[in-house]
């Protein structure tokens, strides 16, 4: 590979010192301050991202905007043809890039491999675009008028991302659909793992996409908020924390920008006396282990009726006991670690925090048995409480581990009743084989995304991601047709055309210049 092109620079005894991506060229930053970026499996620094200046930043916006007028230009069926290519190279290195995402992120082998088959999902979907940008039109709207509705692109947009979903999340929700509509997008990586986005900026750069319409900085918040301000950024994809979300979108559409905010989640689930208990059992217990509860649809609290709650407790305990931990990046890994030492200290705050508020813990995972090589890496095995009463912080607060909460109800109003109660909304799920219930609570949940004995209910990308109440601020959703209208603007053109007949200076027109078509007329 090119030296250019390379996304870090190798060194035989320390960790790799990474570079940003800019004017279709890889660049080392002149910056005197680096993260170190961690292997959590191992505890050991893999490589350094460097924190890139604000000149680096502002020079990578100029250059998106300035390769934003051809690219814009490019016919859309010939613009897809680039993420055709990029679909195929995900296809060819799907190996490489989920044991990369595994490695510096700590999910297990499977759930990054996930990861990265969700970038592909949504560029196939991206593919669609010279049928998705089709606008409308009606001929003869007004008598000799016709309406025609064009989507156009808009500019540069930047995708600010976290570090929980490193391939999915920057180079599936959001550049995809960004850049087939015509559009250039500067992504933000998330400085604790940002090698998967630069690799997989590699394959984009490799696909064909011209220099300045994909480009990938790490930086800190300083420099960020110049995402924010920029009057060449014309809006803004951000994943994170709800503190930071309200932030950028309060801040960049004070200055005009479109914003999507995807924030904070507490998801619960409803289960019913009637559910399928070892199956729904094992479905709760994968949506709060899986990713190591590191993800906003993940599944942390659950609300039982009180005649089968002790029975599902005792299952939950059971086969949660029974996940192994170890290197996320060996296929028989079943849990991996969290992504490093202070999220871990963290998220064992809060079992603390539980402990003290009086929660019953019946599984404790602050100590969990690991491999020997892995005794330093940050791992938190499956944690349970029970008995959790709404008065208690770790029932309603974003924990974001292995972490789960049971509340106990005495039946389906009570219970629907008290998961509304949450200020979030992403996800929510029954479980129920009465179908009279499963639609009730379709219809009346809060949760924007609803499952019916489905725990992780995130839709394929076809279909938006849909938060709602304090998981989500703005308001067109990422994804699906939402994502499409996001990143384009419509443009109505009415045109009418005069006979060889008409006589300009003489012709009659009246003040709405003909466009209503029920004003009155000399003849009636």
């Amino acid at each position: 590979m090119e030296e250019n092109r390379y996304f870090f620079e190798p060194s035989p005894n320390e960790a790799n010192v990474l570079k940003y991506y800019a004017n279709g060229e890889w660049r080392k930053s002149e910056t005197e301050k680096y993260m170190s970026c961690f292997n959590p499996s191992t505890g050991e620094v893999i490589a350094m991202a460097p924190q890139c200046t604000r000149e680096e930043v502002e020079y990578t916006i100029q250059k998106a905007g300035e390769a934003y007028p051809a690219w814009s230009n490019t016919p859309v069926t010939k613009r897809v043809q680039v993420l055709f290519k990029m679909k195929a190279l995900i296809d060819e290195h799907l190996e490489e890039l989920t044991v990369l995402c595994a490695k510096e992120m700590g999910k297990a082998y499977l759930e990054a491999m996930g990861d990265i088959l969700k970038v592909n999902e949504v560029i196939e979907f991206a593919c669609g675009a010279p049928h998705l940008m089709k606008g409308e039109s009606v001929m003869n709207i007004s008598s000799g008028y016709d309406t025609v509705n064009y989507r156009e692109s808009m500019g540069v947009f930047a995708g600010i991302v976290p570090w929980n979903f490193p391939g999915m999340i920057p180079h599936g929700w959001m550049a995809p659909i960004c850049i087939a509509t015509g559009n250039c997008m500067i992504l933000k990586a998330a400085s604790f793992v940002p090698q998967t986005a630069l690799r997989i900026m590699e394959l984009w750069h490799e696909a064909g996409l011209p220099k300045g319409v994909l480009s990938v900085v790490t930086c800190g918040r300083e420099e960020a908020e110049l995402f924010l301000s920029h009057p060449d950024i014309k809006g803004v994809s951000f994943v994170g924390s709800t503190k930071v979300g309200l932030h950028i979108y309060s801040t960049a559409s004070a200055n005009g920008k479109r914003v999507q905010a995807l924030t904070e989640a507490k998801n619960h689930a409803l289960v019913l006396r009637d559910a399928k208990l070892e199956r729904s059992a094992r479905g709760i217990m994968n949506a709060f282990c899986g990713c190591a509860g590191q993800r906003c649809m993940a599944l942390p609290a659950v609300v039982v009726e009180e005649e089968i709650a002790d029975q599902l407790v005792e299952l939950l305990v059971k086969y949660a006991s029974e996940v192994n931990l170890g290197k996320a990046y060996e296929k028989e890994t079943g849990m991996g670690p969290l992504v490093n030492e202070g999220h871990k200290q963290f998220v064992l705050d809060w079992i603390e925090t539980g402990i003290k508020e009086g929660a019953k813990l019946v599984l404790d995972g602050r100590t969990p048995n690991v491999p020997k090589e892995c005794e330093n890496g940050s791992f938190v095995g499956p944690t349970i409480f029970d008995h959790v009463t709404p008065d208690m912080s770790i029932g309603w607060e974003e924990v974001f581990g292995p972490v789960l909460v049971i509340k106990r109800v005495k039946n389906f109003e009570e219970g629907l009743a008290l998961m509304n109660d949450s200020e979030f909304a992403n996800g929510s799920v029954i479980y129920t084989q009465n179908g009279y219930y499963a639609r009730r609570f379709t219809k009346e949940t809060h949760g924007g995304m609803v499952g019916i004995n489905v725990g992780i209910p995130v839709p394929i990308g076809i279909f938006g991601f849909t938060g709602h109440k304090r998981s989500f601020f703005g308001d067109l959703h990422c994804m699906g047709k939402d994502g499409f209208a996001f990143y384009t603007e419509t443009k109505n053109v009415t045109g009418t055309w005069f006979s060889e007949e008409t006589d300009a200076d003489t012709g009659k027109v009246d003040t709405w210049d003909g466009t209503i078509s029920s004003l009155p007329t000399d003849d009636d």
